[in-house]
């Protein structure tokens, strides 16, 4: 039983260190409101095709 409480302790002071050495980590939880992410456009997919749908060589 003693095991189990000093591999949580070891556990428990591992994550804390590395919690600690990571920054700037928020643990509030979802936020709501102030949202500070923002997602980058969608790029549009360049075509090298003419834009009129009738091939250049077809006949009229």
């Amino acid at each position: 039983m003693w095991k189990i409480a000093v591999g949580f302790i070891v556990f428990a002071g591992l994550a804390l260190f590395i919690l600690s050495k990571g920054g700037d980590i928020d643990m509030g939880g979802e936020k709501h409101g102030d949202v500070t992410h923002v997602e980058a456009p969608a790029a549009t997919p360049v075509s090298s095709a003419p834009a009129s749908s009738a091939p250049a060589s077809a006949p009229k």
